[in-house]
């Protein structure tokens, strides 16, 4: 079973619990994870909560269930480095007739932002994160067998030491509830690739 225990907190929220694998999550306003990108816009006070390892090959599987109700309230995966340096992937809440399932990627301070428009019925989604080596991939599933492709990354400084778990912000004046629960991580369920050879040097 996960062990809770083992998860740190960068940034802890004013209100959260924690039991055998299931953690809840109350988001303060104001909160949020971005860097510069298209608006200048720089804010670095979500609330992490992760564990660290050097273990080049595994894969990290949360579910997320959430009540967002707000423009941007969103939950999910992340693998948060510093300040300038890390990626995640949620739903955000856009309005009553759609939400963004999708990822950002940050490195070295400048955020990128890959979405899918996905309708606002949807208050569950499962997340996978996998490494090999310095790239990772981010799946998603709405139940937790089936994963489909999110994106493909490369972290500029993820080659050592990384820091991976889950977060949840409100970047305007909201809160909402998110529980991370079926936390588990395992070997790389990112298989090699067995397509087209690399170019020899």
């Amino acid at each position: 079973m996960f062990d809770t225990e083992k998860l740190k907190w960068t940034r802890k929220p004013l209100s959260f619990s924690i039991t055998d694998n299931c953690i809840e999550i109350v988001t303060c306003p104001h909160t949020d994870l971005w860097q510069r990108t298209y608006y200048h816009f720089r804010n670095d006070n979500a609330p992490v909560f992760q564990m660290s390892t050097n273990e080049k090959y595994f894969s990290f599987t949360v579910k997320t269930e959430f009540e967002s109700k707000h423009r941007f309230d969103q939950c999910g995966i992340v693998m948060y480095l510093d300040s300038e340096n890390w990626l995640k992937a949620s739903i955000e809440y856009e309005n009553a007739a759609l939400q963004h399932l999708g990822s950002v990627v940050t490195n070295h301070g400048y955020s990128d932002w890959a979405t899918t428009e996905i309708d606002t019925s949807v208050k569950s989604m499962w997340y996978r994160l996998s490494r090999r080596e310095d790239d990772f991939c981010i799946e998603c599933s709405e139940d937790g067998i089936n994963f489909r492709q999110m994106r493909i990354c490369h972290m500029l400084e993820g080659g050592g030491e990384v820091s991976f778990g889950i977060y949840a912000c409100s970047p305007e004046e909201s809160s909402f509830k998110a529980v991370f629960s079926e936390m588990d991580v395992t070997e790389c369920r990112w298989l090699a690739h067995d397509g087209q050879k690399p170019d020899e040097s």
